[in-house]
Protein backbone atom coordinates (compact mmCIF):
# COMPACT_ATOMS: atom_id res chain seq x y z
CA UNK A 1 0.00 0.00 0.00
CA UNK A 2 2.64 2.50 0.96
CA UNK A 3 3.98 2.09 -2.76
CA UNK A 4 0.93 2.92 -4.17
CA UNK A 5 0.98 6.15 -2.24
CA UNK A 6 4.58 6.99 -3.21
CA UNK A 7 4.00 6.42 -6.64
CA UNK A 8 0.37 8.24 -6.63
CA UNK A 9 2.17 11.37 -4.88
CA UNK A 10 5.32 11.19 -7.12
CA UNK A 11 2.85 11.32 -10.34
CA UNK A 12 0.11 13.96 -8.66
CA UNK A 13 0.21 16.19 -11.70
CA UNK A 14 -0.10 12.88 -14.27
CA UNK A 15 -3.49 11.83 -12.58
CA UNK A 16 -4.54 15.45 -12.01
CA UNK A 17 -4.04 16.03 -15.88
CA UNK A 18 -4.80 13.06 -17.50
CA UNK A 19 -8.71 12.27 -18.76
CA UNK A 20 -10.31 9.07 -19.53
CA UNK A 21 -10.02 7.23 -22.58
CA UNK A 22 -12.88 8.55 -25.24
CA UNK A 23 -15.93 6.66 -24.41
CA UNK A 24 -14.95 5.75 -20.67
CA UNK A 25 -18.70 7.40 -19.73
CA UNK A 26 -20.65 5.89 -22.71
CA UNK A 27 -19.54 2.45 -21.52
CA UNK A 28 -19.86 3.07 -18.25
CA UNK A 29 -23.54 3.89 -18.88
CA UNK A 30 -24.06 0.92 -20.85
CA UNK A 31 -22.48 -1.18 -17.94
CA UNK A 32 -25.26 0.03 -15.63
CA UNK A 33 -28.03 -0.36 -18.07
CA UNK A 34 -27.17 -3.39 -18.35
CA UNK A 35 -27.21 -4.35 -14.54
CA UNK A 36 -30.75 -2.82 -14.01
CA UNK A 37 -32.54 -5.45 -16.88
CA UNK A 38 -30.16 -8.63 -15.97
CA UNK A 39 -33.33 -10.73 -14.14
CA UNK A 40 -33.61 -10.49 -10.16
CA UNK A 41 -32.36 -13.10 -8.46
CA UNK A 42 -34.67 -15.69 -6.95
CA UNK A 43 -35.24 -15.54 -3.41
CA UNK A 44 -35.61 -18.08 -1.74
CA UNK A 45 -38.33 -18.94 0.95
CA UNK A 46 -37.03 -20.15 3.56
CA UNK A 47 -35.50 -17.28 5.45
CA UNK A 48 -39.39 -16.15 5.81
CA UNK A 49 -40.33 -18.65 7.21
CA UNK A 50 -37.80 -19.08 9.73
CA UNK A 51 -38.58 -15.47 10.37
CA UNK A 52 -42.24 -16.38 10.90
CA UNK A 53 -41.61 -19.24 13.20
CA UNK A 54 -39.53 -17.11 15.28
CA UNK A 55 -41.65 -14.85 15.57
CA UNK A 56 -44.39 -17.42 16.42
CA UNK A 57 -42.75 -19.41 19.50
CA UNK A 58 -41.88 -15.36 20.75
CA UNK A 59 -45.31 -14.46 20.91
CA UNK A 60 -46.00 -17.64 22.12
CA UNK A 61 -43.81 -17.62 24.86
CA UNK A 62 -44.41 -13.92 25.50
CA UNK A 63 -48.47 -15.15 25.89
CA UNK A 64 -47.57 -17.90 28.36
CA UNK A 65 -45.39 -15.31 30.84
CA UNK A 66 -47.80 -12.77 30.41
CA UNK A 67 -50.99 -15.67 31.78
CA UNK A 68 -48.01 -16.63 34.23
CA UNK A 69 -47.27 -13.50 35.36
CA UNK A 70 -50.01 -11.31 35.01
CA UNK A 71 -53.31 -12.77 34.33
CA UNK A 72 -53.40 -16.29 36.21
CA UNK A 73 -55.33 -15.01 39.15
CA UNK A 74 -53.12 -17.11 41.67
CA UNK A 75 -50.23 -16.67 40.24
CA UNK A 76 -49.94 -12.96 41.83
CA UNK A 77 -51.28 -13.63 45.56
CA UNK A 78 -49.63 -15.88 48.33
CA UNK A 79 -51.35 -16.94 51.91
CA UNK A 80 -50.17 -17.67 54.74
CA UNK A 81 -50.75 -21.00 54.74
CA UNK A 82 -48.19 -21.44 52.23
CA UNK A 83 -45.60 -20.40 54.37
CA UNK A 84 -45.82 -22.75 57.02
CA UNK A 85 -48.59 -24.49 59.22
CA UNK A 86 -48.36 -22.55 61.96
CA UNK A 87 -49.33 -19.63 60.19
CA UNK A 88 -51.75 -21.42 58.41
CA UNK A 89 -53.57 -21.53 61.78
CA UNK A 90 -52.98 -17.87 62.73
CA UNK A 91 -54.56 -17.58 59.21
CA UNK A 92 -57.88 -19.80 59.71
CA UNK A 93 -58.60 -18.20 63.05
CA UNK A 94 -58.62 -15.18 61.93
CA UNK A 95 -60.69 -15.91 58.90
CA UNK A 96 -63.21 -17.37 61.10
CA UNK A 97 -63.33 -14.31 63.25
CA UNK A 98 -63.87 -12.10 60.09
CA UNK A 99 -66.60 -14.26 58.71
CA UNK A 100 -68.31 -14.40 61.45
CA UNK A 101 -68.27 -10.70 62.38
CA UNK A 102 -69.17 -10.10 58.37
CA UNK A 103 -72.57 -12.58 59.30
CA UNK A 104 -73.32 -10.38 62.69
CA UNK A 105 -72.94 -7.14 60.42
CA UNK A 106 -75.26 -8.62 57.70
CA UNK A 107 -77.86 -9.41 60.04
CA UNK A 108 -77.89 -6.07 62.08
CA UNK A 109 -77.61 -4.31 58.51
CA UNK A 110 -80.57 -5.56 57.08
CA UNK A 111 -82.50 -2.89 59.12
CA UNK A 112 -80.06 -0.14 58.44
CA UNK A 113 -79.38 2.39 56.13
CA UNK A 114 -78.54 1.30 52.62
CA UNK A 115 -76.17 4.66 52.45
CA UNK A 116 -74.29 3.48 55.85
CA UNK A 117 -73.59 -0.07 54.68
CA UNK A 118 -72.48 1.45 51.37
CA UNK A 119 -69.53 3.16 53.31
CA UNK A 120 -68.93 0.31 55.55
CA UNK A 121 -68.36 -2.13 52.58
CA UNK A 122 -66.50 0.79 50.82
CA UNK A 123 -63.81 0.30 53.57
CA UNK A 124 -64.03 -3.08 53.98
CA UNK A 125 -63.03 -3.36 50.67
CA UNK A 126 -59.98 -1.27 50.81
CA UNK A 127 -59.31 -3.36 53.67
CA UNK A 128 -59.32 -6.41 51.42
CA UNK A 129 -57.81 -4.37 49.18
CA UNK A 130 -54.48 -3.95 50.91
CA UNK A 131 -54.36 -7.62 52.01
CA UNK A 132 -54.11 -8.57 48.32
CA UNK A 133 -51.17 -6.01 48.24
CA UNK A 134 -49.62 -8.10 51.44
CA UNK A 135 -50.55 -11.18 49.18
CA UNK A 136 -48.35 -10.23 46.10
CA UNK A 137 -45.71 -9.03 48.48
CA UNK A 138 -45.56 -12.38 50.01
CA UNK A 139 -45.38 -14.05 46.74
CA UNK A 140 -42.28 -12.13 45.93
CA UNK A 141 -40.51 -12.84 49.30
CA UNK A 142 -42.31 -15.68 50.96
CA UNK A 143 -39.86 -15.92 53.70
CA UNK A 144 -39.77 -11.86 55.10
CA UNK A 145 -41.13 -11.72 58.64
CA UNK A 146 -42.09 -8.50 57.88
CA UNK A 147 -44.76 -9.10 55.23
CA UNK A 148 -45.55 -11.89 57.49
CA UNK A 149 -46.16 -9.88 60.08
CA UNK A 150 -48.03 -7.10 58.65
CA UNK A 151 -50.56 -9.95 56.92
CA UNK A 152 -51.05 -10.75 60.71
CA UNK A 153 -51.55 -7.48 61.66
CA UNK A 154 -53.66 -6.66 58.68
CA UNK A 155 -56.11 -9.69 60.19
CA UNK A 156 -56.04 -8.35 63.50
CA UNK A 157 -56.55 -4.26 62.42
CA UNK A 158 -59.89 -5.67 60.78
CA UNK A 159 -61.02 -7.93 63.39
CA UNK A 160 -60.70 -4.81 65.64
CA UNK A 161 -62.26 -2.18 62.87
CA UNK A 162 -65.22 -5.11 62.37
CA UNK A 163 -65.74 -5.09 66.10
CA UNK A 164 -66.03 -1.53 66.73
CA UNK A 165 -68.01 -1.29 63.47
CA UNK A 166 -70.49 -4.23 65.23
CA UNK A 167 -70.24 -2.21 68.60
CA UNK A 168 -71.94 0.56 66.90
CA UNK A 169 -74.22 -0.92 64.87
CA UNK A 170 -75.66 -2.75 67.97
CA UNK A 171 -76.29 0.17 70.03
CA UNK A 172 -78.03 2.10 66.98
CA UNK A 173 -80.03 -0.83 67.14
CA UNK A 174 -80.20 -0.62 70.87
CA UNK A 175 -80.93 3.08 70.82
CA UNK A 176 -83.49 2.38 68.00
CA UNK A 177 -85.35 -0.67 69.66
CA UNK A 178 -85.87 1.99 72.66
CA UNK A 179 -87.33 4.29 70.56
CA UNK A 180 -89.85 2.02 69.02
CA UNK A 181 -90.86 0.89 72.72
CA UNK A 182 -90.89 4.28 74.20
CA UNK A 183 -93.06 5.36 71.32
CA UNK A 184 -95.21 2.13 71.72
CA UNK A 185 -95.63 2.86 76.02
CA UNK A 186 -96.83 6.34 75.09
CA UNK A 187 -99.07 5.36 72.44
CA UNK A 188 -100.32 2.40 75.09
CA UNK A 189 -100.43 5.00 77.87
CA UNK A 190 -102.90 7.15 76.14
Amino acid sequence: MKDIDKIIRENVDFFNNEEPFEGHFERFSAKLKARQFLAPKKVSIVPHLLKAAVVTVLVAITSLWTWEHVLSPNAKKMSLSEVSSEYAEVEQYYVKQVNLMEDQIQDIWINGQPDDNEVLLNELDEMDKMYEDLQKDLKANPNDERVINAMIEHYENKVKVMNYILSQLKQVQNQNENQINNENYETVRL
